[in-house]
């Protein structure tokens, strides 16, 4: 039998505060890209470096060995020595004094952080029925949009009233605002990741209830050798939420900055009022996600999973393109909010899909693969590519919105048709698998 549902939602509550403190660490950079280049004297290329390839680099090489101990050891002690890590890597980014010391300290956060995926989701999957999963799933990845909006809300609060916190933490009163930033929300990940001592392993289990603690986990060719058998389904989904990650990673990593070069508006308020409507409008996108899916099913549509992910990129194709176009900071408000809730949708159905058809001592290592795939397009290029593309074709940071909408526009619609010729080999993986393609989309 299940652990009680109070146990494991609370276990839900832990792991999902936990991953919210770690996206507060990855996007709080995106607020404080101004102040940081002045400070360290640095360009937009080089802080895409750190934003995007330097945490990618790290994030990626690690994610294999991350995974395959996920599969192997105690996942909530290891969740717990490595939020412990990246905070402290975190706080260290506030006393980075320069280029090279910043990259080092994001290349920390990057390797400690990629544990938290494949062993936050194998613990999910083992905690609840197929049925449930997608449900816990949703909750655990509203994580992102709490922490992107945390970071926006609480930098451009920090920003707009470092005097106060000055009186209340003297001893950082002599740090800039954006130091001050990173030095208390790393100390905040350390004390949120002792809350996993509350919590209790749970029992490695078959999607179907059996108990798997005592078959070994498959080896690295095992693995490799299933994922290639499937590839038909694989490649493609993977290219598909891909290409609806890199919007994820580049608007929120771009907008705040556009629409303050562009229409003049304060970091303060865009922090507080962007990062507000990233927060309330990617949980409700995630929350969304599963309900999508179960419409779809109601009207027999086959397939409903991987249609609803193709919707939300058909959709990201004419949102995208108006993102130059914008005529003012209400405007980009209102389309950053928008494109928020799109790009989140699908997030919940995509991982639980992963969790259900995957063998269960493959599910660690199978989340890394997925997490290298996603972070090199998303996190690594996606910023990057903007960057380069403001810095080295537009030749203003001004056009930063063109740059912007151009990377967006052309993922969207590799998304779209990605996720479309998915459709056919997902169903015949599930037939497959001897799973109904309703328990893996609920």
């Amino acid at each position: 039998m299940r652990q009680p549902a109070r146990a494991a939602w609370g276990m839900v509550a832990v792991l999902t505060a936990l991953s919210t403190v770690s996206y507060i660490d990855r996007f709080l950079l995106n607020l404080l890209i101004d102040p940081v280049k002045r400070t360290l004297l640095l360009d937009d290329t080089q802080i895409a470096l750190i934003q995007g390839f330097g945490f990618t680099l790290s994030y990626v090489i690690a994610s294999p060995f991350c995974g395959r101990l996920a599969d192997r050891v105690d996942r909530r002690l290891l969740l717990l020595g490595a939020g412990v890590c990246w905070s402290a890597a975190t706080a260290l980014s506030g006393f980075a004094t320069g280029f090279w010391t910043l990259l080092l300290c994001r290349l920390a956060v990057g390797a400690t952080e990629a544990v938290v995926q494949p062993a936050a989701w194998s613990m999910l999957a083992d905690r609840f029925a197929p049925e449930r999963l997608p449900r816990a799933m949703s909750v655990f990845l509203i994580s992102p949009y709490i922490g992107g909006g945390l970071a926006l809300i609480f930098g451009g609060a920090l920003i707009g009233s470092a005097g106060a916190i000055d009186r209340m933490v003297p001893a950082l009163a002599m740090l800039d605002p954006w130091r001050k930033a990173y030095a208390l929300v790393g100390l905040a990940g350390i004390a949120i990741a002792t809350l996993l001592l509350l919590i209790r392993e749970p029992e490695r289990r078959e999607m179907g209830g059996t108990s798997a603690e005592a078959e070994p986990a498959p080896s690295l060719r095992e693995t490799i050798r299933f994922f290639w058998s499937e590839r038909a389904f694989f490649g493609r989904f993977y290219v598909a939420m891909s290409g609806i990650i890199i919007v994820l990673y580049a608007v929120p990593a771009w907008m705040p900055i556009y629409a303050s070069r562009r229409f003049g508006a304060t970091l303060a308020n865009v922090g507080l009022q962007y990062g507000t409507l990233v927060l309330i409008a990617g949980t409700v996108g995630v929350l969304t996600g599963p309900a999508l899916v179960r419409l779809l099913e109601r009207r027999g549509v086959p397939g409903a999973i991987l249609v609803g992910i193709a919707l939300v990129a058909v959709a990201l194709v004419p949102m995208t393109a108006l993102i130059p176009f914008l005529w003012s900071y209400s405007a980009a408000l209102t389309l950053g909010a928008l494109l928020t809730f799109l790009f989140s949708l699908p997030q919940s159905l995509g991982t639980s899909v992963l969790q259900v058809i995957t063998p269960p001592r493959m599910r660690g290592l199978s989340t890394s693969i997925y997490v290298v795939i996603v972070s090199v397009t998303g996190l690594g290029a996606a910023p990057l590519a903007v960057a380069l593309l403001t810095d080295h074709v537009f030749a203003d940071p001004q056009k930063v919105g063109w740059s912007l909408g151009l990377v967006c526009f052309v993922s969207a619609a590799i998304a779209c048709w990605q996720a479309t010729r998915a459709i056919g080999p997902y169903r015949r993986l599930l037939a497959t698998q001897g799973l109904d393609a309703r328990v893996a989309a609920r």
